[in-house]
């Protein structure tokens, strides 16, 4: 691989970071947010997924793994509501450093399906439900109690979970294919792709 000059070294890192800061922007912008955490947000999983397909899933890990954190920052208070220290490391890394760090896979289809805005999608969706499957572990492990004995931990997690999930997934899916579509996310310089632009 070849090595990054320090211009591009400073360009990627003030572009994650630029992504980060709109990412949390977007995630607090939530359509629906549920009592016990999770939320419908406003393209919040889309600046993660479209850095990985920018600069590969390995950078977009480490800048996903950064968006858990900066949100488990936001939701310091959900730590009040389990104890016991294998309860917060699967807080930690369940509900967010792994749940959000996956997002940085969301790029892992760039070069290998021709039509970007379709690779970004696909991405999209696999991350999306990769992320469900953390989110579901938390809810059978730490938050099935908050189920109040009506239904068994399992069905509690995967229905609490899917109801604000499968809302995020498509409204993932619609981000992913636009932007993917009309924004050349492979080039050096962020530019929108000839095909939509307007005839002058």
């Amino acid at each position: 691989m070849k090595e990054l000059t320090k211009k591009q070294k400073i360009r990627r890192i003030a572009e994650s970071a630029v992504m980060l800061a709109l990412a949390t922007v977007l995630s607090e912008l939530a359509v629906v947010k549920l009592p016990y955490g999770g939320s419908v947000t406003l393209f919040s999983q889309v600046p993660m997924i479209a850095l990985s397909y920018r600069y590969g899933v390995k950078w977009g890990a480490f800048s996903g793994m950064a968006m858990g954190i900066v949100q488990m920052l936001f939701g310091l208070n959900n730590f009040s509501y389990v104890s016991g220290v294998v309860a917060y490391l699967i807080l930690i890394f369940a509900d967010y450093v792994i749940a959000f760090g996956c997002l940085g896979f969301g790029g892992m289809f760039r070069g290998k399906i021709e039509n970007p805005g379709c690779a970004l999608a696909l991405g999209g969706a696999v991350v999306s439900v990769i992320r469900f499957v953390c989110h579901f572990i938390s809810g059978v492990t730490i938050w099935g109690d908050y189920s109040g004995g009506a239904m068994s931990a399992v069905w509690y997690s995967v229905t609490y979970n899917a109801s604000y999930m499968l809302p995020e997934l498509i409204v993932t899916l619609v981000g992913c294919g636009v932007i993917g579509s009309m924004i050349d996310l492979s080039s050096p310089e962020l530019r929108v792709r000839k095909a939509v632009k307007k005839e002058n």
